[in-house]
């Protein structure tokens, strides 16, 4: 869904300011409550927002071991059941399918390396998953971001 200048700027400022409040918003806005409230409405029926956070800090809650792990299953199986499986370990905090040699990209957070080796132990006990490898995240230094897109996507 397109988005305006206007749709941009209400985004960010809720990024910035998840508890702002629609009154507020209109006011820093420079809009009609009526205004703001409808395009939230608007940008949440359509998957645009998602939510209001809070966001949360893996490392700050005791998981600062961040990896991602390739996954390759086994041809012909079916990745509902295995993603169900992975969706009750916790520590599995994103799951995509891909392209390439592996079939799923998971992110994974770990209370340390010992730790880690648990999770990913229980990992591939998940029946249909082949075979894994490890990547470690040293640092970040681009954090989860999506206000520059945001803030490029406007059309009028």
């Amino acid at each position: 869904m397109p988005i305006d200048r206007l749709d941009a700027r209400l985004i960010a400022l809720f990024a910035d300011e998840p508890r702002i409040g629609v009154y507020e918003a209109s006011r820093r806005l420079g809009v009609a409550r009526g205004t703001v409230q409808a395009r939230l409405d608007r940008l949440m029926r359509s998957g645009v927002v998602t939510g209001f956070g809070p966001d949360v800090d893996a490392a700050a809650l005791g998981y600062p071991v961040t990896t991602y792990l390739e996954i390759e299953i086994s041809q012909g199986e079916r990745t509902s059941g295995m993603v169900d499986e992975l969706r009750a370990i916790p520590e599995v905090i994103e799951a995509h399918t891909i392209t390439g040699r592996a079939d799923l990209l998971v992110r994974v957070v770990a209370r340390s390396n010992t730790d880690l080796q648990r999770v990913v132990d229980r990992i591939v006990r998940v029946p249909g998953i082949e075979r894994t490898s490890t990547l470690v995240v040293l640092s970040t230094p681009i954090p989860s971001r999506m206000r520059p897109l945001v803030e490029a996507a406007p059309e009028g």
